[in-house]
């Protein structure tokens, strides 16, 4: 049976984008394999919204002269000058511009006093699992967000909330669209999560079924899974709590209050991460034991078929020694009875017969109780 192929996981993935040892830091880098940045602007206020292509960036501070609130969406980490670009416009650290091209960092947030840093670890609901960094800064103005580059994100339903001027987005400052964000981000491990509850379920009936070698793997597949969410998730319950906590003006009291049910969400998500962990952990032990059961009941067969020929193999190696009846009476005189074959092989029936009636009556005959499938709900 072929293994399956091993898929890079994140800490080969990670091992890849690790920056040199004794770098200078603050130098803004592309990751290798980066795509070329697709650079989209949504400007907006209560009355009106704007979305066009960033061209250049002289036309910034335009917009946010006319506009309450400009949104710079950066999808693709390719133009390592065009990054630094959109630091020095805005007035980033260098050290925040480096976390940005970075892409293999844990959750956090960090306070400056004109803009709040916040990096969340944004999940892809297609097969195998995927995640990529999203960086998000926020000052009184603007949102810059930068993405990986990698197809489709959880965004649009912020961007179609903007357009259509649902809700309070459009009425609010920065914070709120921060929020909006990062609550998007959050919810979409929910429909993964299902995933997941889906697949061990699968396993659990391939388990207790008729459990194969496969499902071994599949199973350490899922708790590998796991384990990177868990790693991913574990920080945003910090950062969230950080941001609802730290007393920065950036953060409005109404954003603060709507951050508290998105550390919430991310409770909920590190509870059942814990809980399916632990059902992937039970469903190996499961599965060693039916494979512990069923091997009993191979060798409990096997002894049965060797406890029965014994006896058998005794008497039939006795009547094959060379035994000669005519030098003396008490060597086999049985040899000469008449139907001395015929009742050999009775009493050697007959013991056969009375071995199985009382492996029955002991029970050992009998199929194990745990291996009977229950049967239909009554």
């Amino acid at each position: 049976m072929a293994k399956p192929p091993r898929k890079k996981t994140p800490a080969r993935a990670a091992r890849a984008h690790t920056a040199t040892p004794g770098a200078s830091p603050g130098l803004v880098h592309s990751p290798p394999g980066a795509l070329a940045p697709d650079v989209r602007v949504v400007s907006y206020d209560a009355d009106s919204i704007a979305e066009e292509r960033l061209e250049s960036l002289s036309g910034i501070a335009a917009l946010r002269s006319r506009r309450k609130v400009v949104w710079v969406d950066v999808d693709g980490l390719g133009d390592a000058e065009l990054i630094a670009g959109l630091g020095k416009t805005f007035g980033l650290h260098a050290l925040t511009m480096e976390d940005v091209t970075h892409v293999h960092q844990r959750a956090k947030v960090e306070f400056f006093p004109t803009y709040v840093f916040v990096v969340v670890r944004m999940i892809h609901s297609h097969e195998p699992l995927e995640m990529e960094q999203l960086s998000i800064v926020f000052g009184k103005d603007f949102v810059l967000t930068f993405q990986e580059g990698k197809p489709g994100d959880c965004l649009d339903p912020v961007r179609e909330r903007l357009r259509q001027g649902r809700g309070r987005m459009r009425h609010s400052g920065p914070d709120y669209l921060a929020y909006a964000l990062i609550d998007a981000v959050v919810d979409h491990y929910f429909p993964v999560m299902n995933r997941f509850a889906d697949r061990l379920d699968g396993l659990e009936d391939e388990v207790l079924g008729e459990p194969y070698l496969d499902v071994v793997w599949a199973i350490h597949s899922v708790k590998r899974d796991l384990l990177t969410l868990h790693r991913a998730v574990l920080p945003h319950r910090d950062l969230l709590q950080a941001l609802v906590r730290d007393p920065t003006p950036l953060v409005g009291e109404d954003a603060r209050l709507h951050l508290r049910d998105v550390s919430d969400h991310a409770g909920q998500i590190i509870d059942l991460l814990a809980c399916y962990r632990e059902m992937a952990q039970a469903l190996i032990e499961i599965h060693l034991n039916v494979a512990s059961n069923r091997m009993n009941e191979v060798m409990q067969v096997l002894t049965i078929i060797g406890s029965i020929f014994i006896p058998l193999t005794f008497v039939v190696g006795v009547y094959g020694m060379n035994f000669d009846a005519e030098s003396s009476p008490y060597n086999m005189p049985e040899l000469k009875m008449r139907y001395g074959y015929p009742i050999t092989m009775a009493l050697m029936a007959l013991g056969t017969v009375g071995m199985l009636l009382y492996f029955r009556r002991r029970g050992w005959l009998k199929r194990p109780h745990n291996y009977r499938k229950p049967g239909p709900p009554a």
